[in-house]
This record gives structure tokens, sequence and C-alpha cells, in this order.
């Protein structure tokens, strides 16, 4: 599409999957001066009354989110207080992390130790910055 175009669809739903992803297609358009109108909802970008109601959407949409990602927090956080939830397991312990430590004094590259021992990079240094070795910076 270019500058002038409108996009017009049959209802919201056929453009985007949810309201934010509706409003990020919307807002690309608008940034390549494109317009937008849905026949059903009776949106139109086109118009002052369309666009007030496109960037009302968008403030539900905002505050929709925010109230998701308070109410996720504060879930997250009561199951922490009730046990129920616990931080992810280490994934380089015990005999595996002693391997791995022999490999490495003994010479061995962090490269070549990702690819024997089956672990990740970021793993690998994180892990490192956790037992304090020397020349990984801690957390």
């Amino acid at each position: 599409m270019k500058a002038g175009d409108v996009l017009v669809v049959w209802k919201l739903d056929r453009l985007g999957r949810s309201l934010p992803h509706l409003l990020t297609i919307v807002n690309s358009l608008k940034d390549k001066q494109v317009a937008f109108r849905s026949l059903t909802e009776g949106m139109d970008t086109t118009t002052p009354s369309g666009e007030l109601l496109f960037h009302v959407f968008g403030a539900l949409a905002q505050y929709e989110r925010a109230l998701t990602t308070e109410r996720v927090v504060a879930g997250l956080a009561a199951a922490k207080r009730q046990g129920r939830i616990s931080e992810r397991p280490l994934a380089i312990v015990g005999e595996k992390l002693d391997a791995i430590l022999v490999a490495l004094r003994g010479g061995m590259s962090k490269a070549a130790v990702c690819r024997n021992f089956g672990v990740k990079r970021t793993t690998l240094i994180k892990t490192l910055a956790r037992i304090g070795w020397p020349g990984v910076p801690g957390k």
C-alpha cells in the first residue's frame, strides 16, 4: 500500500489476532499515511470520529495490558509466598559442573566446553559467574 490508500476490512478481527496486534498494524499503516476502515464496526481513520474511536481502543488495550501485568505479578508473588513456585533449577550442577571446571582448567575453550557438554554459552557464562570463575563478571 502507498500513501493515500485506505485499507478496508469487513471486521476488525480479520486484520489482527488481538487488540494490541490490531493497534500495532493500524499504527504502522498510519506511519505510511495509509488510512484504515472496518465496515462492521464503522471505524474509519480518515474521519475525526474514527480517529477518536481508534485512540479509545488504543487506550483500552494499554489499560488491559497494564491490568494483566499487574495480576500476573501479584499471582506469582502470592504463589511464591505459599511455596508453590520456586526459582528455576540450576542447569549445571554436581558432577557435570566438576567435569566442566576440570576441562576449563585443562585449557579447553568455552566454545569446546559448550559443544562437548551440551550446554548453551549463556548458561555456561551464568554458571561461571555464579561460582565466581576468574575473568567472568558476576551478576
